[in-house]
Order: C-alpha cells, then sequence, then structure tokens
C-alpha cells in the first residue's frame, strides 16, 4: 500500500454492509418468497454529506437538498437495487445506491440515498 492509498484508507472510519434481495423456495407453498442476502460485511468506508442550497430567487424558503456519498474501495461490487447499511461514528443508517460510481485507483465514490424500501 502506497502513502497516498494509505492516507485515503486512514479516514474510512465506518463500516459497511451490502445486502441484496432474491428469492428462495418456500417448501411450505412451493412459492418463491423475496429474502434477503449479505453480499459482503465489515467494509472499511466512509460517508460523507454535502448540503446544498438553492441560490434562485424566489418568495418561497430557498430548496436545501443534501447530497451522500459512500467511499469504499474499488474491488467493491454493489449490485443495482443494494441495500447498503452503514455505521459512522456510532450511527447506523440504511442506503441505496442512487446512482453510477466513480471509480478511481484507490477508491469509489457511490451516490447514495436513504433506503425507502425493497422495490
Amino acid at each position: 500500500m502506497n502513502a497516498y492509498e494509505k492516507a485515503i484508507k486512514s479516514l474510512w472510519v465506518g463500516r459497511a454492509t451490502i445486502t441484496v434481495q432474491d428469492g428462495a423456495l418456500n417448501p411450505a407453498n412451493g412459492r418463491t418468497e423475496p429474502q434477503e442476502r449479505v453480499l459482503a460485511e465489515n467494509l472499511p468506508c466512509r460517508i460523507s454529506h454535502k448540503t446544498i442550497t438553492s441560490t434562485v430567487p424566489s418568495e418561497e424558503a430557498a430548496q436545501v437538498v443534501q447530497t451522500v456519498v459512500l467511499y469504499i474501495d474499488p474491488s467493491v461490487e454493489i449490485p443495482e437495487g443494494s441495500k447498503i447499511t452503514v455505521t459512522q461514528h456510532k450511527v447506523t443508517k440504511d442506503y441505496e445506491r442512487s446512482g453510477k460510481s466513480a471509480v478511481f485507483t484507490y477508491h469509489q465514490e457511490v451516490p447514495l440515498e436513504l433506503f425507502k424500501g425493497w422495490a
């Protein structure tokens, strides 16, 4: 690990669990029913929050939007529709991927939004 990679990863104070939903056959009724399956857990990561306030002049209150970005190792595959549970600074929240990841040499940046439930 070079100094640049070590510096980036030293900021990763959170832990992530990647969960997907797939089907499993229920022998009691013969139906395929949805169930959660953990792909990976306890992955070092970091969540970053950025609040953006609209600057368009209007008579209404300014619109405030918060963006959330997950910083994680570039080798981690996060399928679309996954639930990403992140614990950072003793706070645990469930997120879902909301856009395409930006992959760099030593990390990837994954845009997130709060998890609203399985589709």
